[in-house]
């Protein structure tokens, strides 16, 4: 999985970050730093034929949304990092080191999630 540049995981922030569709104008105008309209327009059009973004006709212009959530991609991220190390359980265990309660709880949830889950046969409603 390519990783975002600076320009392209900013504009995605925005996009993840809004309520719905949005147009490249709209994203423009979110944006920390002043940019040319084209520049926007090029860089979500490479983030649509990356797969980054989806897009839709409207008008005389598009309406885009992401293609993956933020939430996934992050997952995507942390799985190509564990596949680069010999030890993933090891890598793993340092990692949880790392965490605070709150975050602890929360991995602790998601991996009874995930096993009363598979106890079910795969239902796929998501951890609350």
């Amino acid at each position: 999985m390519e990783q975002l540049g600076d320009l392209e995981a900013e504009i995605m922030d925005r996009v993840w970050s809004a309520r719905g569709p949005v147009t490249v104008r709209d994203v423009r105008g979110l944006l920390a730093r002043p940019l040319a309209y084209t520049t926007v327009m090029t860089v979500m059009d490479r983030l649509f034929r990356k797969g980054w973004l989806r897009r839709e006709r409207s008008g005389r212009s598009y309406r885009y949304q992401p293609a993956l959530s933020r939430s996934a991609y992050t997952a995507r991220l942390m799985s190509e990092v564990l596949s680069g190390t010999e030890d993933r359980g090891l890598a793993l265990l340092h990692f949880v080191e790392t965490m605070g309660a709150a975050e602890y709880e929360s991995l602790r949830s998601a991996v009874q999630w995930h096993e009363a889950r598979r106890m079910r046969g795969g239902d796929s409603a998501s951890p609350a």
